[in-house]
């Protein structure tokens, strides 16, 4: 199924919600440069990029109750998490792995992002094993609502859980059970895959035989969704449904987003191994934040002025959590020998 809203909740959306959105992409792409910056200078050992899929992110985001809702994220979601929450200085105190870091003290590689506070569970380094375990938060949702335990209708409890995956990760046994148990139950869950036609170095013909990752989701008995991942609107209208969908108790969406990374998958990657440089070029042309910035403009919310006060505000912002994580100390030796788990409840 593709989308072609016809009541486009994005219609709906404030300038100041649309300037938001536009806020969290642009800082999200220079601290994600930023770090790209940090690792060649030898600063930092490891950076995995969101570069390309900030659209597909922020849009999915701001269609949630950010901050209540559950979201279990991929390492590629730096967009998603800054939307919801999660501070350039978090993210740089992971970079660094220095004393205090949000997510797990230092513990967790960066980009395993992780805040309780915010409903952002923290994933492991194996793909794909997020899938199961947010359906199975989406089932203790529906579960607590079906006993009576909370009102369905109350805002201020979880009524959906989110995750994310790029499309090489749905070759992984663990996301065939996850969206299984989310179709048979009828999950309050979405399914958000990030398709950027490659898994790691593997063209997408080489990952599957059909066209699309959602042409499956027919298979499982949810909803599925195509939308242009470089159009934050679109994928903004298409979370709305979702969600709303979920919060109906009409069960879970698979929604695909396509979209393209045009940096390596890692700082360890050399992407010219296998794809050319005109295809990353074409693929530049289709930026998600310059589209954005260049939509803004031409229905008169955002101008040069405005455009130009965000890039120094962002710079600033980026500067500043660089500045902190670096003057932070490092997590004392004996440190990694406790607190692995949280302490039992009197």
């Amino acid at each position: 199924m593709t989308t072609n809203a016809v009541a486009r909740a994005s219609s709906r959306l404030s300038e100041d919600t649309l300037l938001e959105m536009f806020w969290v992409m642009l800082l999200s792409r220079r601290l994600d440069e930023r770090s790209w910056a940090l690792h060649r200078q030898g600063k930092i050992h490891f950076h995995i990029s969101g570069m390309g899929h900030e659209a597909a992110q922020v849009g999915t985001a701001f269609a949630l109750n950010r901050g209540v809702d559950y979201v279990h994220p991929y390492y590629r979601d730096l967009a998603l998490v800054l939307a919801i929450g999660v501070t350039p200085t978090d993210f740089m105190m992971s970079l660094y792995g220095k004393q205090g870091e949000y997510s797990s003290g230092g513990r967790q590689m960066p980009s395993h992002f992780g805040s309780k506070h915010l409903n952002i569970i923290s994933g492991s380094s194996p793909v794909a094993t997020q899938v199961p375990q947010a359906a199975g938060i989406a089932f203790a949702i529906k579960y607590r609502q079906t006993c009576g335990l909370v009102d369905p209708q109350d805002t201020t409890q979880p009524r959906v859980a989110l995750t994310c995956l790029g499309e090489g990760s749905t070759s992984q046994g663990e996301w065939h059970e996850g969206m299984n148990w989310a179709g048979v139950h009828k999950l309050p869950f979405i399914c958000l895959v990030q398709n950027n036609n490659y898994a790691i170095s593997v063209p997408l013909g080489s990952q599957m035989a059909v066209a699309n990752v959602a042409d499956r989701a027919a298979a499982y008995g949810v909803t599925g969704v195509i939308v242009d991942g470089n159009d934050i609107l679109a994928v903004y209208d298409v979370l709305a449904d979702a969600v709303e969908r979920a919060y109906n108790g009409d069960g879970a969406t698979l929604v695909e987003a396509k979209t393209y990374r045009p940096v390596p998958h890692s700082s360890d990657d050399d992407d010219r191994s296998y794809r050319t440089r005109e295809e990353v070029d074409a693929w530049k042309k289709k930026d998600p934040v310059l589209r954005f910035r260049r939509h803004l403009e031409e229905i008169g919310v955002l101008t040069p002025d405005m455009a130009n006060d965000y890039e120094v505000r962002a710079r600033a912002e980026v500067d500043k959590a660089q500045a902190t994580a670096e003057a932070a100390p490092y997590p004392a030796p004996e440190d990694a020998l406790g607190a692995l788990y949280a302490p039992a409840e009197a």
